[in-house]
């Protein structure tokens, strides 16, 4: 039996954190953009999670996690050492940018882990990207100076100001282009509504672009449903057909009203899991 010991963790931010795990199989077979699906316990659930980096030699892993559910939650509880039930993968298309040549990688909150392999990927490759970075506040932000040393050019941007440029990556996005940068692609991952607004001002500007929609997938092999999406009016699934897909083409409004469907109930039940009612 595989024994997937947590070799590191790291605290990012207060509900963020940085696990490397010893998994040498799912090291030496994944690609940037791929996922895994981690069990923490008997009991636990089922959780996808994009693979933020690996180390082949090492026969690790590195995966960001919010806490968010009782299984993110419970892993955020082990500590250095401690196994971790079991992890299936890699799972899901590699990103494949390979056509493109002048590239901007925009990362929203914990969306950031996401855009990380496809940064560092571009930069050992000789062909570094563009990078707009965005959280709430500094403290959100996550790898700043890894993100900045992978870039043609790094840009970080706060809701309040506190660190980099204040507004949205998409003012720091339309300021580029309006500079005249001449993106071919765009690929862009965070929240809903982040990625829904960058593809809105790059169709204007005729500019490809990549989301991944991972932050809907639940069961991760197409068989609960729940990741299924609109994708130029055919259905698809974003564990099984992607995560990755034409930005341009995703049916946003029904996702993100699929997405808040279970709000209450997931309040509700995080509040309980914290002991809060």
């Amino acid at each position: 039996m595989q024994n997937y010991t947590l070799l590191s963790k790291r605290r990012l931010a207060r509900n963020v954190c940085e696990y490397k795990i010893y998994a040498p199989l799912v090291a030496k077979h994944c690609k940037a953009g791929q996922f895994v699906i981690l069990r923490v316990d008997d009991d636990g659930e089922r959780v996808p999670f994009t693979i933020c980096d690996y180390d082949r030699s090492e026969g690790s892993v590195r995966l960001l996690v919010q806490e968010v559910g009782y299984s993110t939650i419970k892993l955020g509880t082990l500590k250095e050492g401690d196994a971790i039930k079991d992890i299936v993968g890699p799972l899901g298309n590699a990103t494949d940018l390979s056509a493109y040549k002048n590239i901007c990688l925009v990362g929203g909150g914990i969306g950031s882990a996401v855009i990380y392999p496809q940064a560092k990927k571009l930069f050992e490759e000789g062909a570094p990207a563009d990078i707009i970075v965005g959280a709430r506040n500094k403290d959100l932000l996550i790898y700043k100076e890894d993100f900045a040393s992978f870039a043609n050019e790094a840009h970080f941007v706060t809701d309040d100001g506190s660190f980099g440029e204040k507004g949205f990556v998409t003012d720091a996005l339309a300021r580029l282009m309006a500079e005249g940068k001449g993106y071919d692609c765009v690929f862009a991952v965070g929240p809903l509504k982040m990625m829904q607004a960058v593809c809105e001002l790059t169709r204007k500007a005729g500019v490809h672009t990549v989301v991944s929609m991972n932050s809907i997938m639940v069961d991760g092999t197409g068989m609960c449903g729940c990741c299924r999406l609109s994708l130029g009016g055919k259905t698809v699934y974003a564990c099984v057909d992607g995560p990755e897909f034409d930005g341009h083409m995703v049916d946003f409004d029904e996702a993100i009203s699929r997405s808040l469907v279970y709000r209450e109930q997931e309040e509700a039940h995080l509040c309980r899991l914290r002991r809060e009612v």
